[in-house]
């Protein structure tokens, strides 16, 4: 049955969850705010498809234009054959090696170098609840902090009608991440590395706030209309998890941003062609906020109006070559009354730029290689830079090579789709970390110092 128009329907859309769709989203929404997508293998389940169907190299973050669809239309593609237990399990476990020594331990129970540890272990509630419902919710033991919390959450509602004519998706995300809900996971929270090490030094001390900044904090609410296979547009909103929420989730107090004010909004507008052989995207995406650091009403905030572009290539051809590109640039503007207010400051406005550019390829979804690009670069402030930084700079900049094995987890492998496991080398090095290459922290390290071999076992089921 053809429908015109946005609001008609989402209003079908409502009314066909009907009496027993609801109690669903009230529940998970309060898992979401009461309590790197990976392949999960209840997807490929509930499919009855190889988690190479969705995920490039069949494993990991990722996704094909089928992933793509299937994330779109709510994670409730079926194969008809029966109801499936919508619960998968995650194990990470790492070798890290860093060129020179950490001065001292990262964590506790760790060491300043060689560190052999069992990373993170997670449980998901993945999958189809009805026709218009499905989830992706992550719980993890953080191997290094050993404590468990929420991780990533994202609750759909789906509808599938017309608009001008052209079939379109319409839906509703509930999430606990800017950009966790996106589906051409090109956005930060998706982003290679799609694993790396816990211990070493990461793309370093500086970060946007949509790289990470809030996820987990905060529950949020978006909706999204993908048209004519071609098309997408989605805007939504955020609003800061309480402290006693964020207890009850198992989060440390300690990382609590603060109090998110009304005016937080985020959108994304992209492009899509799926080629068959080939594939690409392109778009934009935007993150409005300001943040009360102390929670208090009417105190200063820090506002950021953070503003990207991604794009994305694949070739994909019978499946036996994979080709990718992906790229996305983020430019942040910060307003920083609350800094410079208690004194963590100097200069109330400034700017953060992350730039992040990755190739990879697959031979028979089994071997891979990428080769990545980072670099952040912004305004300099000498307190708000201040230890660990030089000359007040933010700049980070380096490269990544990581060659990985899949032997379980594509059609016709052993145990599929219940074992799921890759293997992989990954090497950081560093030619700038925390504003320059050379003696960055004022004791004599330099960024070179960092350079990071990282081994892992990543096996889900």
């Amino acid at each position: 049955m053809k429908m015109h128009g946005f609001t008609y329907d989402v209003h079908i859309l409502w009314r066909r969850l009907g009496r027993h769709g609801l109690p669903w989203i009230s529940a998970m929404a309060v898992l979401t705010l009461a309590a790197p997508a990976h392949a999960v293998p209840s997807f490929a389940r509930q499919t009855g498809e190889e988690c190479g169907a969705c995920h490039v190299g069949a494993y990991g973050p990722q996704l094909t234009p089928h992933g793509i669809k299937f994330k779109l239309t709510g994670y409730t593609e079926t194969d008809g054959k029966g109801s499936k237990i919508p619960l998968s399990a995650m194990v990470v476990t790492s070798y890290t090696h860093t060129d020179k020594a950490q001065d001292e331990p990262p964590a506790a129970h760790t060491k300043t170098n060689n560190n052999a540890k069992m990373d993170e272990a997670s449980v998901f509630w993945a999958g189809r609840i009805n026709d218009y419902l499905g989830s992706f919710v992550q719980v993890t033991y953080d191997g290094i902090s050993r404590h468990t919390a929420i991780d990533q959450a994202d609750v759909r509602a789906v509808y599938t009608g017309h608009l001008f004519g052209k079939e379109t998706i319409f839906g509703l995300s509930l999430n606990n991440n800017p950009g966790v809900q996106d589906p051409f996971n090109t956005l930060p929270t998706w982003s290679f590395p799609y694993t790396s090490s816990a211990v070493a030094f990461g793309a370093g001390d500086a970060a946007t706030l949509i790289d990470g900044g809030l996820e987990q904090r905060v529950a949020g609410l978006s909706a999204y209309a993908f048209w004519n296979n071609a098309l997408y547009a989605e805007v939504g909103t955020y609003r800061s998890l309480s402290p006693w929420s964020q207890r009850k989730l198992g989060l440390d107090l300690a990382e609590d941003p603060g109090r998110l004010n009304g005016n937080t909004l985020y959108w994304r507008l992209a492009t899509f062609r799926d080629l068959h052989k080939q594939a690409f995207s392109a778009g934009l995406f935007g993150f409005n906020t300001s943040i009360q650091p102390d929670r208090q009403s009417g105190g200063p905030t820090n506002s950021y109006r953070d503003i990207g572009a991604d794009a994305s290539y694949q070739f994909l051809g019978t499946r036996e070559h994979i080709a990718t590109i992906n790229g996305s640039y983020i430019h942040e503007r910060q307003t920083r009354n609350a800094l410079i207010a208690g004194g963590a400051a100097e200069n109330p406005k400034g700017s953060l730029n992350q730039f992040k550019l990755s190739a990879s390829y697959h031979f028979r979804q089994t071997y891979g290689v990428t080769a990545s690009r980072f670099a952040t670069h912004g305004s300099r402030d000498a307190t708000l830079y201040g230890d660990g930084f030089a000359g007040g700079s933010p700049d980070t900049s380096g490269y990544i090579l990581q060659a990985d094995w899949t032997p379980f987890g594509k059609e016709n492998s052993w145990g599929a789709p219940w074992a799921n496991l890759r293997l992989g080398a990954q090497y950081t090095w560093y030619n700038k970390f925390n504003g320059t290459g050379h003696n960055y922290d004022g004791n004599g390290r330099n960024a070179g110092d960092n350079n990071t071999l990282f081994l892992s076992a990543w096996l889900s089921f």
